[in-house]
């Protein structure tokens, strides 16, 4: 099985068949896709301009549209290093427990589903590499009251999500799952009581 730089390399080879290049850049996604591989793919047609059933899109596009997948993984793959320094000096000094936002990120490790999307064609709009950013800067900070990715104060508690953990507090701007662990105990109480509440 191909891992993602060589896909990648396959996206920008322009020696390899269009189909086969956009192909790898789908298979990019099962290795890393923050809101998910039908969001993020819906995400990446979006910003870069081609179609999601276009068989033949500008060889330009999809190399764009890979730069900003690629760009985004890397900070991705920092903040998990920098993650793994932490729990392994944590654990040098005895805090054996993981906290809350440990038993988030065991969920999220690889980047799959960081920032969760459950409907495909809601998810934001802005580059991945700086929604990205932001999420862990809420993780690295107190918790809060609105989405981190988009400043969204309206979020909703859905069940049934697609995801691990299937509810959870949902943005109504920019579709992400909000991890709990960015969240006070009052915005999780909020979004459970909300007038919006629904089941998806």
């Amino acid at each position: 099985m191909a891992g993602f730089r060589s896909l990648a390399r396959q996206v920008r080879d322009p020696r390899c068949d269009l189909a086969l290049r956009r192909y790898s850049l789908r298979k990019c996604l099962e290795r890393f896709a923050p809101y998910g591989h039908r969001a993020t793919w819906d995400h990446l047609c979006s910003r870069w301009g081609f179609g999601p059933e276009d068989r033949s899109p500008d060889p330009a596009r999809l190399v764009a549209a890979l730069d900003e997948l690629e760009q985004a993984r890397t900070v991705w793959l920092g903040y998990e290093v920098e993650f793994a320094e932490r729990r392994r000096k944590e654990k040098h000094d005895g805090l054996r427990r993981p906290g809350s936002v440990d038993d988030w990120h065991r969920l999220t490790w690889g980047g799959f589903g960081v920032a969760w999307c459950d409907e495909p064609r809601v998810h934001p709009g802005g580059p991945l590499a700086e929604v990205l950013r932001r999420l862990i800067s809420a993780l690295e900070r107190a918790p809060g009251s609105t989405c981190p990715a988009c400043g969204g104060e309206r979020l909703v508690w859905r069940y049934g999500l697609d995801h691990e953990p299937s509810s959870g507090p949902v943005c109504t701007d920019c579709g992400i799952l909000v991890p709990r662990p960015v969240l006070t105990a009052e915005a999780l109480a909020g979004s459970r009581r909300g007038p919006l509440l629904i089941s998806a």
